[in-house]
């Protein structure tokens, strides 16, 4: 790496991690070209030859902050496998942890609830699969009764509902029970220890078959695609009724 583009490089680094800060400490109308130039030590045209507008730079903002709670995400799923902590409260403190973090960062939240923006965003990516990857958990207990695919989708919109819901109603005036309650519903909906619907025990063990299916070694590699597919297949058919 060159000495140029390494300063570069430094210099985003700098007006990034300036940007975050006032951002958090001072909110949205803080982080003008003007302010974080001063705040970072350089001339405002650095800005414009770095992030194109100001749109770039919160943009680089919100995957900077992103990038380093997603970071502290994984560390905690893998610390929480590794000490077999019981996969449904892991899922409720990622839960909590994402509430509180949607609530403290309104402004990187909006952001991020862009669709146009997830797609693009690597950290908002890293952050679903986390997601997943507590909701593997569950399944390969044995505990989720719809496909994993599904669950983390029904997570993940409820979670964005709630934060937005709360974000839209003066801070004096809102329910912060309605997570929990919220977080209750949706387990009401995906785990097998939650009031049975016809079916459920015998689609929990298909999803928790589907769940280690892709790590049977003794089956080729062709014969765990065509496992899988079946599982998958089985886990998307409603079971019969009556």
């Amino acid at each position: 790496m060159s000495e140029v583009t390494d300063s570069r490089g430094r210099t985003r680094s700098r007006i990034v991690a300036v940007a975050a800060r006032l951002l958090q400490q001072e909110g949205p109308a803080a982080v003008t070209t003007r302010g974080v130039a001063e705040a970072a030590g350089i001339q405002a045209p650095t800005i414009y030859r770095l992030f194109d507008d100001k749109d770039g730079l919160l943009d680089a903002v919100a995957e900077h902050v992103m990038a380093e709670y997603v970071s502290a995400k994984a560390a905690t799923v893998r610390a929480a496998s590794a000490a077999d902590v019981d996969p449904v409260d892991d899922l409720r403190v990622g839960w909590q942890r994402q509430i509180a973090f949607g609530l403290a960062n309104p402004t990187l939240f909006r952001l991020l609830s862009d669709p146009d923006r997830v797609l693009l965003s690597p950290a908002a990516q890293s952050g679903k699969r986390v997601l997943e990857t507590r909701v593997h958990r569950i399944a390969a207990a044995g505990r989720l009764r719809v496909g994993e695919r599904h669950a983390v989708d029904l997570i993940q919109a409820a979670g964005i509902g709630v934060i937005q819901t709360l974000l839209g109603t003066p801070a004096d005036d809102r329910d912060l029970g309605l997570a929990d309650s919220m977080f209750d519903a949706v387990l009401g909906q995906i785990l097998t220890d939650a009031p049975n619907r016809a079916g459920g025990a015998t689609t929990a063990a298909v999803v928790a078959f589907r769940a280690v299916a892709p790590d049977l070694d003794a089956l080729t590699a062709a014969e765990r695609e065509l496992l899988t597919e079946w599982l998958d297949r089985a886990i998307d058919t409603p079971p019969a009724t009556g």
